[in-house]
């Protein structure tokens, strides 16, 4: 999902739209054709006027009735993804129209867990993580974001440990830190008058403030970053492409390195471009990190990638590059690592297949990693992946240095998919001195309550070459407000 010109993942809410102060004469177009079609499943085509514009008849909503939605639990003006007539709003002097409203949303999980990494300490913990979001909407283009964290600091998570004795109590990191905020808009929609015909390259997007970036499927960036970033949009290549988009930024705060460590003097640039081909999704990405000599200094980072459908197959193909310009370190490293996902749906049913794979070879690293995210492999599967919560580690370490390996899982739904259960075996061999083989498999259950709440529950069994046993087991309960 591109929000802006950043990709917001961890920021929940609207996404905004292209529909502002005006709509373009191609969006009027296909307005009054889908008028037309819907006047005539009704019966009623000459509710359109002859002129061929619209009617001032209201043509009733002739699909199936839209499902009740769960409101946030604070909203002033237009709720959330409701419906009904858009108000008036205000004008201001540049010419563009805004609509006002607040909403508050978040999520907040609390979980009991236990790991054991196979050396001889067994971590056991109560883990609890709020995260709370405030969107003003301004318009459809145009939004203020501000969050906050407030139970935990980085990887460090409010709650109380069990084990090992020697950190047995309290853990306190309760904090007032904003780990969201910025304001994203369009320039062409906050001054329309500038090209009342919309005809112009006013179309451009702006973000600015603390963000979360998310490039490459995460194996490129995946942190909130203070950073500034332009955005062009809708580029149209008549024959070739049907939409790609441009995006340049700078990023100047919160940068951390692939080793999850927070850089104070490193400064990013990135061009990021993502093209939609006919048959096929195509990015490709530069960024540039100016770091300080203490990590390791600066490295250059390229991405591309490929996402499409084969028939009933669902694929896609990555390859990245890092290159570490003054010395090879776990925040900035030289390698290369190719990354691949394919999934489908067998046998005519709800359920997905997924067959995942890497190869990581030299020190591949990320150009910044959030702390709760570990390392760029986290996207093979949930045997990889951090749990982002607490202290409960990734059953299969999830670093992409000199290493191949990857994960085969299946996700069954059941109760009107309100129920899931994943079933996934993984494992890693090294191709490198000092990198050890490793493998497991786990599960993963997921039960809906109502309306905002989620039981989960992870386990997983798993070995390292020369180690003993890993395992891990946790139950975890979400609330979406």
């Amino acid at each position: 999902m591109t929000t802006g010109t950043a990709r917001h993942h961890s920021t929940p809410g609207p996404t905004p739209g292209t529909a502002g102060t005006g709509a373009r004469p191609a969006t009027r177009a296909m307005a009054w054709t889908l008028a037309a079609a819907l006047a005539t499943c009704a019966g009623s085509a000459p509710a359109l006027a002859a002129a061929g514009g619209p009617s001032d008849e209201v043509i009733p909503y002739l699909g199936d009735q839209l499902p009740a939605r769960t409101p946030p639990p604070l909203e002033l003006g237009p709720g959330l993804l409701n419906t009904g007539p858009i108000g008036e709003g205000f004008e201001l002097p540049t010419g563009a129209v805004w609509q006002p409203a607040l909403w508050v949303f978040g999520t907040f999980r609390t979980a009991v867990q236990s790991f054991d990494s196979g050396d001889g300490e067994e971590v056991q913990e109560w883990a609890n993580r709020l995260d709370i979001f405030a969107n003003l909407r301004l318009s459809g283009t145009e939004r203020v974001v501000v969050g906050f964290s407030p139970f935990n600091i980085d990887a460090n998570a409010s709650g109380y440990r069990f084990e090992p004795d020697s950190g047995r109590g309290w853990q306190n990191h309760l904090n007032g830190r904003v780990t969201t905020l910025f304001f994203e808009g369009e320039i062409g929609e906050i001054f329309p008058d500038l090209d009342p015909e919309d005809s112009g390259d006013l179309d451009v997007g702006f973000t600015v403030g603390r963000q979360r970036f998310f490039f490459q499927e995460g194996l490129l960036i995946n942190d909130t970053i203070d950073a500034v970033a332009l955005t062009r949009d809708s580029l149209i290549w008549p024959g070739t492409a049907v939409d790609t988009r441009l995006t340049a930024f700078y990023g100047w705060n919160q940068i951390d390195r692939n080793d999850n460590q927070d850089d104070p003097d490193a400064d990013m640039f990135g061009l990021l471009a993502e093209t939609d081909f006919r048959t096929s999704t195509v990015a490709a990405d530069a960024i540039y990190v100016a770091g300080s000599e203490r990590l390791g200094g600066d490295g250059v980072y390229l991405g591309l990638g490929a996402t499409q459908r084969f028939g009933h197959v669902n694929t896609a193909f990555r390859v990245a590059q890092s290159i570490a310009l003054d010395r090879d370190t776990p925040a900035v490293g030289t390698g290369t690592l190719l990354f691949t996902e394919l999934s489908t749906d067998p046998f005519g049913t709800d359920d997905v297949l997924y067959v995942n794979g890497f190869g990581a070879f030299g020190n591949f690293t990320s150009a910044a990693r959030d702390p709760l995210t570990g390392g760029p492999l986290g996207q093979l599967g949930v045997l990889f992946a951090s749990v982002g919560l607490g202290s409960y580690g990734a059953p299969l370490s999830n670093r992409a240095e000199d290493a191949v390996g990857g994960a085969i899982g299946y996700q069954m739904f059941f109760n009107q998919q309100r129920t899931q259960l994943v079933v996934e075996a993984g494992g890693r061999l090294g191709i490198g001195s000092g990198e050890r083989n490793m493998g497991a498999v786990g599960l993963r259950a997921q039960q809906a309550i109502g309306d905002r709440y989620v039981l989960r529950a992870d386990a997983f069994v798993g070995k390292e070459e020369d180690e003993d046993p890993t395992f891990g087991y946790r139950g975890e309960f979400l609330v979406r407000f």
